[in-house]
């Protein structure tokens, strides 16, 4: 993947124009059908507004309404830095660092920070291959039992390919009828397709359901058996809660599914030729949502 730098980030956005611009093109790559005149007609910029003008009729078009940009007085370039900031690292900043970085409040900081992280979540995710399974539990550091039922934890369901994607899933228990829901919802049935798991028995539906299944036995501290392993899935909760722990310190439940997808977007393009600002800032130029 190609090293996205500050400096090339000073060098292609170096006023807020510049960002305006793009976020125009990005949103509207093969040009703006004007609402009036019915078809595709060249616009120019408004100096005065965020806004570009139909040549014909001046009707008016902004590029950042119903973006994460839309009604910000925040400028332009402050938001690209942020977005900048928040797809560098693979354990992504804290809201406080963009409030330092940025130089604003922690109300705007943490508003930014929701907003930039929004467009990290992808439920449509679909998994195949190799594909571990597996649950952790997240939070909970006030005392009680470890583990499975641990007081005051948060279940988190997730899959993973070996050498791709993953996808990760807030869930409310670990029965059978929810895990196997979430990976019939993520993971075709096909014959190229094996699904590796642990001893729980809320996976013991998987054959049934059409899937190939191996397993380990955890509790008999076996972890590896012959390809039956979940070390791939393990490393990614190992990743993800040190992060949460070291950046973000903790985390709600409430807000705890969009921090997930935030480190889970950052494994998924982990590999990409273009760098994660750039597929990030052309998500942000798009109506939320879309």
């Amino acid at each position: 993947m190609r090293k996205y730098t500050k400096a090339i980030l000073d060098r292609e956005f170096p006023t807020d124009d510049a960002c305006l611009d793009f976020i125009f093109k990005a949103r509207w790559p093969n040009g703006v059908t004007c609402k009036k005149c019915g078809k595709v007609t060249k616009h120019f910029r408004i100096r005065s507004k965020k806004a570009y003008s139909c040549e014909f009729c001046g009707t008016l078009v902004s590029p950042t309404a119903t973006t994460i940009f839309h009604k910000s007085e925040l400028s332009l370039r402050s938001w690209f830095y942020a977005i900048f900031l928040m797809a560098q690292t693979r354990t992504g900043v804290a809201s406080m660092q963009l409030e330092r970085e940025l130089g604003v409040n922690h109300r705007t900081a943490l508003r930014m920070f929701r907003q930039i992280r929004s467009l990290m979540g992808d439920g449509s995710t679909t998994l195949s291959g190799a594909v571990e399974a597996d649950e952790t539990y997240v939070g909970g550091k006030r005392p009680g039992k470890r583990g499975r039922g641990a007081a005051g934890k948060v279940i988190v369901f997730g899959m993973v390919e070996r050498g791709g994607k993953a996808y990760t899933e807030v869930t409310p228990d670990v029965k059978a009828a929810t895990l196997l829901s979430i990976i019939q919802e993520h993971i075709p049935t096909d014959p190229q397709t094996t699904i590796y798991t642990d001893e729980m028995s809320s996976y013991n539906g998987l054959v049934r359901l059409g899937y190939a299944h191996l397993s380990v036995n955890h509790a008999a501290e076996e972890y590896v058996n012959g390809k039956a392993h979940t070390q791939t899935v393990d490393s990614l909760w190992s990743n993800t809660k040190r992060g949460i722990d070291g950046v973000n310190h903790s985390v709600t439940p409430r807000y705890l599914q969009t921090y997930l997808d935030s480190y889970v977007w950052r494994y998924n393009h982990r590999k990409d030729e273009q760098p994660m600002f750039q597929t990030l800032l052309g998500k942000a130029a798009k109506p939320v949502g879309e």
